[in-house]
């Protein structure tokens, strides 16, 4: 997520502490930071490399990892010193292009960006949306050199986005709405490698938008339940209480081994109002965050046809009789993931409803095997929210990995299942609650016979209330989680807490054993692997953020003026076992020496630290490697691989003069203002090799 729609409002008032008592605040005391069984498990897990699938290479049967025959990887290129710079920096031997920026047109309905910013909003509905986040490469052919890219809009920013023209009549304000609404979403994007150069395909029937207004299909036990969670007057009037209008604040993003596009609904609450009393509204209103303020752009302000709702949808205050009479279940078809087609220009975006109702900052699969179910896993992107996990009812047929109807596929694997949330315990170990009626909450009751979680759909609908109640642990901002396919290990990133405390007078806000620094200004990455069953794993701590200079309290980690770093955020694994951190930095410490960020570090080939150090410690920092460095005021955010990993995409959000060219490493001369753009830099090796080796 972007630090500049965080919400700092803390929503979880459950006071769970699900451990026997509060660490204390020296780490080097904390003997749970590395324990010799995990030592040896995750020895065992890089020597032996499970068998592992990803949709990467679309086959479906699993396919080997690392062994003892195969050459051990190593990162070649030499960590890059930081930047700030209105430029992108990458290491020597390596190239960085601007590749579909924000306003480029995606069909003949759109003229061209303009640099006033007085494109309109039906421009904006047929160009690339704004502020691009997390993203996916679609291979077509072999996918070396060419593919889809689908791309996430989490936000806009409105000085860039609108022209300087006054703005005086109702229509103009609508205009300015619509232009606001369509530069949010996902766009699908047909590219094409041709005399060495990765550009859009103009007018591919290929290419299309899903924006904050689009109508997209709801599935999943809260579509289908019985008490109508989703109706309001546009549903009525259409005849269909399982349709949605739109996706918002779209920030990390996941793909499946069927060969899907999942796009993460995060900061939605935002762009929702309520603003009758509060004791009037709805458990799961309040504890997702609804603004009694107003929506983030004022949408909710403007006249609009009282059936459809273009604006006033976004107000659910109730004003009617009931819910056919107004929009107050509107937000309730925000705050999952959503799938979509990248290949079937026809077909509709789904929200699948069973892998729960929160701040999804993203979404990846475990690796998958062949008569087992499809897991998932996403963060809750809060303070003090929680790490859930999702475990499909149908068990994997590889020959699925290819199939005719990819959403028809989706609906097998993701409609029906078990969504579970976790709780990390003392020893390294970790259980899988499960968020169902006949769980038990931590004060002994049947989940199912608490008020407002009867039944599956409820729960679903709020799931972090249920959560509350079942004790999972709070965590310091779940961010992006990332799935080695190597050996399945899974890693999630904890980008910060600056609310986390050590103050015994406010125990809610306690250090715990996941989330063992006060101020965590910093933040850290966990990895954890599964157990043989579905309820249980063994975790560890990976990678502590700091500034070089941090004491030993603070730089846990080791880390030097090469790959210092705060708040990791994206979190990318390519499908050689590489993993690819990226930073959206908020702590001066840092943010001094350089701008946002992308490291590379190979876990499987990581020398294993002893006693009580992280995984990433003093003894291996020649491991962890600056790779990129993007221009002043962004935030890196996003990665993508064509199939032979010779070019990555990675995206740049919310830069603050920049791009000046297309040659994204070329910095805006001094004095020279240009409209800032989001854009994916195309990065690749100037001898065609594969990018960091």
């Amino acid at each position: 997520m972007s630090k500049f729609t965080f919400d700092p409002t803390i929503y979880n008032k459950s006071k769970n502490k699900p451990m026997s008592s509060v660490l204390e605040a020296e780490i080097s005391r904390r003997s749970v930071l590395k324990r010799t069984a995990m030592v040896t498990a995750f020895a065992a897990l890089a020597g032996t490399g499970l068998t592992a699938c990803r949709s990467d290479d679309n086959t479906g049967s699993s396919s080997s990892g690392a062994t003892n025959s195969e050459d051990p990887l190593t990162l070649g290129f030499e960590s890059i010193p930081g930047a700030k710079l209105d430029a992108i920096v990458v290491p020597a031997g390596y190239t960085a292009t601007v590749l579909a920026p924000w306003g480029t047109p995606l069909n003949d309905a759109a003229d061209a960006w303009k640099n006033d910013g007085s494109n309109t909003s039906v421009d904006q509905l047929n160009a690339m949306g704004m502020h691009h986040d997390g993203m996916h490469f679609f291979p077509i052919g072999d996918g070396v050199d060419e593919g889809v890219l689908c791309i996430n809009h989490e936000y806009i920013s409105t000085s860039a986005l609108h022209s300087s023209a006054p703005v005086t009549t109702d229509n103009e304000r609508r205009e300015k709405a619509r232009k606001e609404i369509n530069a949010h979403g996902v766009s699908v994007v047909h590219i094409k490698l041709v005399n060495d150069t990765w550009d859009v395909v103009a007018g591919s029937n290929l290419n299309r938008r899903f924006t904050s207004a689009t109508e997209m299909d709801i599935a999943g036990p809260i579509a289908d339940s019985d008490l109508d969670f989703l109706v309001t007057r546009y549903t009525v009037e259409q005849g269909n209480k399982k349709i949605a209008r739109g996706t918002n604040n779209n920030c990390g993003n996941g793909h499946t081994p069927w060969g899907t596009y999942l796009t993460c609904e995060e900061n939605w609450p935002g762009y929702f109002v309520r603003t009758d009393n509060r004791s009037q509204w709805t458990a799961e209103q309040r504890r997702m965050g609804i603004s009694n303020r107003g929506n983030r752009y004022g949408w909710h302000t403007l006249p609009d046809d009282s059936i459809t709702g273009e604006f006033s949808r976004f107000n659910i205050t109730p004003s009617g009789t009931d819910a056919n009479d107004d929009f107050r279940n509107e937000a309730n078809g925000h705050g999952y993931i959503v799938e979509i087609d990248p290949y079937n220009p026809a077909s509709r975006a789904v929200k699948r409803t069973a892998l729960g109702r929160f701040r999804h900052e993203d979404c990846s699969f475990g690796n998958v095997e062949a008569g087992k179910p499809v897991v998932f896993y996403s963060g809750h992107d809060g303070r003090f929210e929680y790490i859930y996990k999702f475990v499909s009812k149908a068990l994997w047929n590889p020959a699925d990995a290819d199939p005719s109807d990819r959403l028809a596929t989706g609906a097998k694997y993701m409609n029906e299942g078990t969504l579970y949330v976790a709780r990390f315990s003392q020893g390294g170990e970790g259980s899988w609650l499960a968020l169902t009626p006949e769980s038990v909450t931590e004060d002994n009751r049947r989940l199912g016979d608490v008020d407002g979680f009867g039944t599956l759909a409820e729960i679903l609908l709020n799931a972090p209330g249920a959560a509350d109640l079942m004790g999972a642990t709070p965590m310091d901002r779940p961010e992006w989680t990332a799935v080695d396919p190597k050996n399945g290990a899974v890693y999630v990133t904890l980008t910060n807490n600056t609310r986390r405390d050590d103050d015994d007078s406010d125990s809610d806000n306690d250090t715990n054993v996941a989330n063992p620094r006060a101020n965590n200004r910093f933040g850290h990455i966990i990895r954890w692997t599964e157990r043989s069953d579905a309820t249980t794993f063994d975790w560890e701590f990976f990678l502590f953020g700091s500034p070089a200079n941090g004491d030993a309290e603070i730089n846990l980690s080791g880390l030097n003026s090469t790959n210092e770093l705060a708040s990791p955020d994206g979190l990318v694994f390519d499908k050689r076992g590489i993993l690819w951190v990226q930073t959206d930095n908020g702590a001066d410490e840092v943010e001094d020496n350089t701008n946002d960020q992308m490291l590379a570090v190979i876990p499987t080939q990581l020398n294993q630290a002893e006693g009580n150090s992280p995984v990433i410690n003093e003894g291996n920092q020649d491991q962890l490697k600056r790779f990129f460095v993007g221009p002043n005021d962004c935030e890196v955010t996003g990665l993508a691989f064509n199939a032979d990993n010779t070019t990555f995409f990675v995206n740049i959000q919310h830069p603050g003069n920049w791009p000046y060219s297309s040659n994204a490493a070329e910095a805006t001369p001094q004095g020279v203002s240009v409209r800032p753009r989001a854009a994916t830099v195309v990065i690749r090796r100037e001898d065609g090799g594969e990018i960091g080796l």
